[in-house]
């Protein structure tokens, strides 16, 4: 019980907010952080800050992100995106990245950025947040305690580089 009291105080201390242009550095240096933990060559980064900007702060917005601050210092990050279910004709939330800086975990601050996210949903009419996770990262036991199921039945699967532009080539283009 005393943890949860803990927990609740310290994610109480956490303050949430939108990003703006002005954190686009913050943004590159959180994504290159998560990159590390993920144990991926930071070379694998292209991302900039004028990607930033003109993806998240521009007139056709691509993604959004909530920042959490502790104690003045950014301690993690949810970026996030819409997308959309045929089957039941609504959107949802795709949560992209998710991370909270080593010295932070444990002190509810994910807990907190997810709940904020779910409170975005309901506010934003979406049915479902969706997100990723690697196979080995311990996070998977605190998105299960939260209520998140491993759609095991589906599979990732993605096309890129030069199979993309090669797949690319083949196209006629759509009538508009």
């Amino acid at each position: 019980m005393a943890d949860n009291a803990t927990e609740t105080s310290v994610a109480g201390a956490v303050r949430v907010r939108f990003a703006t242009a002005a954190d686009a550095a913050l943004i590159v240096q959180l994504v290159r952080e998560l990159t590390e933990y993920q144990k991926e060559p930071l070379e694998n980064v292209k991302l900039t800050e004028a990607d930033i900007r003109r993806d998240a702060f521009g007139p056709a917005p691509r993604i959004e992100t909530i920042l959490a601050e502790a104690d003045g210092k950014t301690c993690g990050f949810v970026v996030f995106f819409h997308n959309y279910s045929t089957w039941a004709g609504r959107h949802g939330i795709y949560l992209l990245d998710v991370y909270v800086r080593d010295w932070a975990r444990g002190l509810g601050v994910g807990r907190r950025l997810m709940a904020e996210m779910a409170a975005i949903a309901g506010e934003r009419g979406s049915l479902k947040l969706d997100l990723s996770v690697l196979h080995w990262n311990p996070a998977t036991e605190f998105y299960e305690h939260l209520g998140f199921v491993a759609q095991n039945e589906w599979r990732d699967y993605r096309l890129s580089g030069a199979d993309l532009e090669r797949l690319a080539k083949e196209a006629e283009g759509v009538e508009r």
